[in-house]
Order: C-alpha cells, then structure tokens, then sequence
C-alpha cells in the first residue's frame, strides 16, 4: 500500500448530464466493496474496495483503495492489484458493487469529475482540492446543472450507494 494521504474533495448532485466542454475524458469504472472486519468499531470502520477501471485508450487499470472518515476531508491508502488479484477478490464484493461512468474535465487547475451511476438514477459531480479552505468555483457549463452539495451525507458516498442497492451483481464483465 502507498502511504497514506489526505483526501479533500467537495461532493453536488446534479440534476441531469450537462454539455461538457471538448477536452474530457471518459472512464468506465466497476468497484466493489470488502467486507469489513468483524471485530471493527462502530463509526470507525474503514472502506475497502477494488476498482477496475477502464481508460480511454482502452487500458485497464486494477486498484486496491481504503478510505477512512467521513465528510470533507479523509484519509485514503491506495495501491496497484494484478487482473488476477482482482478476479480472485470480486466474488467477495457481491451485494456491495457499483458500476459508473466517469467524466473528467480538467478546469481551472482542478479536475471535475462527475460520475453517471449505471443501474440508478444519480450523476454527482466531485472536486479533488488541494486543501479545505480552498475556493469551490464550478465551472459555467456544470453550474446550473447541480442541485445541492452533499459532501457531509453519507448516503451518496459510493460505499453506501453499494452497499444499498447492490448493484451490477449479476452482469459484472469484470474478470
């Protein structure tokens, strides 16, 4: 695993896809969620989960993440599997998966990414910033499309998003 760092990112709902702006990217994700320790503290428990994660030029990348905390500002521990690391690992995410597409758009010196939710019908739009106090100013094309934030609600972290609605478990393409 890498060493740990501070994730800050800001979280909206948007009402539907806006227009983006030439320049984007568009990345195919499927995630799913491990099973927490058995003996973790309530509150405490940290999200596991593996990613494959499909790029533009058609390579695919396998990655091993755990987030801890909540809200604004958290902790994440990423790190490299194999494809057959992650093959060995999904079966015992079922129940707990997410499949989404992911538009990057650079803006600003930040990336927007907004992330159309494949089996509900739910696009959030997040921000990476470098720190908690730093200015939040979305871009004019995505503006009028976001309805609130929902940075401090834990009901649209993916995890729970998963964990809910246990989707893609039938069809997953993964592996």
């Amino acid at each position: 695993m890498s060493a740990p760092h501070r994730e800050v990112e800001r979280v909206y709902i948007l009402d539907r896809m806006p227009e983006l702006p030439t320049g984007h990217e568009v990345w195919l994700i499927e995630q799913g969620y491990l099973v927490p320790a058995p003996d973790s503290e309530p509150g405490t428990v940290p999200e596991g989960r593996i990613r494959r994660c499909e790029l533009p030029d058609g390579s695919v990348e396998y990655t091993h993440t755990v987030k801890q905390g909540m809200g604004l500002v958290r902790e994440e521990t990423e790190r490299s599997l194999s494809g057959e690391a992650f093959d060995r690992l999904w079966p015992s995410t079922e129940g707990r998966r997410i499949r989404k597409q992911r538009f990057r758009v650079p803006h600003e010196g930040l990336v927007w990414e907004l992330d159309r939710f494949l089996g509900i019908d739910l696009i959030l739009a997040e921000v990476e910033l470098p720190d908690p106090e730093h200015p939040v100013s979305p871009p004019d094309w995505l503006q009028p499309r976001m309805l609130q934030e929902v940075t401090e609600d834990p009901r649209y972290r993916n995890f729970e998003l998963a964990r809910r609605n246990g989707l893609f478990d039938q069809d997953s393409g993964a592996g």
